[in-house]
């Protein structure tokens, strides 16, 4: 039976898999939280890794805090880059399957077409360029990896936009939401069904491959759905990211194009408003 390792488990993507995991069966599956997986300490990764001896691993685990990053830039190394090369290092070792998750903060923001694969990276916040030499130390540890870049995650577990959209929207009469930020957001849980798929199909073909839900929007437009789809009374107002700074840049298009993991795989990729109108029906 094959052992599957989640690594962040508590987080949104992990908390998705758990709830999927009971109709895989034919897997033993180890969720793991920060104390079972230690990203940011090395040599305690390499100890447990071995412990626990799994042969496939979803590494949802990471250092998400965008802003935060700009000040605990080592932080973020340790748990993007160097806990990546490490997982990376054992799963060649011992011959398992490694799925790997990244972000669409690898871009600049600065393409008017949807980035595929192959499209340049040139991160522009410490966040992404940590995501990003992570991607480079698991394709070079484990050249037959699959990373899987995603964008603008939400769930009804843990902190996002969507759920902080509905706190707001209860508590205040208006708010202002940046429109210059153009993407598509990811409902974990149609990411966790994907990677799953993957997992389960009778063919593994490594390399970098996208997934988002499908539609181009802006954050205030993704408010608005919100807000409909919701049925809140706050009023929304788009504003220019010149209006809201933050300590981390944030790239002003990154929408993915999902062509190639649908070709691959079969992939079914939802739109963004159907997926959004499942996860609120839930919370």
């Amino acid at each position: 039976m094959e052992k599957i390792l989640v690594t962040g488990a508590n987080g949104q993507l992990g908390s998705e898999l758990f709830v999927l995991s009971s109709n895989y069966p034919q897997y033993k599956w180890i969720f793991a939280n920060r104390n079972q997986i230690t990203l940011n300490d090395l040599n305690l990764l390499q100890i447990q890794l071995e412990e626990l001896r799994p042969t496939i691993i979803l590494n949802c685990g990471a250092y998400t805090a965008v802003d935060k990053a700009e000040t605990e830039k080592e932080l973020a190394e340790i748990v993007n880059h160097l806990a990546v090369e490490a997982i990376a290092k054992y799963s060649t070792k011992n011959k398992g399957k490694l799925i790997h998750i990244s972000t669409d903060y690898v871009f600049d923001g600065t393409s008017s077409v949807a980035l595929n694969e192959e499209a340049l990276t040139n991160p522009i916040n410490v966040y992404g360029a940590s995501k990003r030499a992570g991607e480079i130390a698991c394709l070079k540890e484990k050249p037959n990896s699959i990373i899987l870049r995603t964008s603008w995650v939400y769930s009804k577990f843990g902190n996002n936009f969507v759920k902080t959209m509905q706190r707001l929207m209860q508590e205040k009469d208006s708010i202002s939401v940046v429109n210059d930020q153009i993407g598509s957001p990811t409902y974990a849980a149609d990411l966790a069904q994907a990677m799953i798929k993957i997992i389960s199909s009778e063919k593994w073909a490594p390399g970098i491959y996208n997934y988002s839900n499908e539609g181009e929007i802006s954050w205030y437009e993704f408010a608005l759905d919100i807000k409909e789809v919701g049925e809140y009374n706050c009023k929304v107002e788009g504003i220019p990211s010149l209006a809201y700074p933050t300590p981390a840049k944030r790239p002003a298009f990154s929408l993915l194009d999902k062509s190639k993991i649908k070709r691959v795989y079969g992939i079914d990729v939802p739109n963004y408003k159907e997926s959004l109108r499942k996860m609120l029906a839930q919370s």
